[in-house]
């Protein structure tokens, strides 16, 4: 087995631990677009820290995943949910959040450069949310 594979596996094992308390944070909901009774995964937000840590991870759906794994394919309409979702009261939230957005305003989604715009993240969130993207 490969140095690299084993890494990866440890990390997808350490992030596995953190799905209980994601659960109970998230109501077994999307963080995204609040979709219930759907498979939900644990998304880690980047940049990826030295070890993984739970505040630095989102739980969401199968289509909110696809949709960040390949841009090119992002239907602009179903992000409408971050109006919603801009406002949570968890930061790795808040940031994903403010990264959709600007990868829709960047495809001329007005309505997602009002929400920038109207948008307010604490200076060390802001940070976060530039730092990748």
């Amino acid at each position: 087995m490969s140095t690299g594979f084993q890494g990866k596996f440890h990390r997808q094992n350490m992030l596995s631990y953190f799905a209980k308390d994601l659960v109970r944070r998230s109501r077994s909901r999307c963080e995204l677009c609040d979709k219930g009774g759907v498979k939900l995964e644990v998304y880690e937000l980047l940049p990826l820290e030295e070890a993984p840590y739970v505040d630095g991870c989102i739980f969401i759906c199968e289509s909110c995943l696809k949709q960040i794994a390949h841009p090119k394919k992002m239907v602009p309409s179903y992000w409408r949910c971050l109006n919603n979702s801009l406002w949570s009261e968890v930061p790795a939230v808040q940031v994903m959040s403010v990264r959709m957005l600007r990868r829709l305003a960047k495809v001329e989604q007005h309505w997602a450069e009002e929400l920038l715009e109207n948008a307010y993240l604490e200076p060390d969130l802001e940070e976060w949310s530039l730092l990748i993207d």
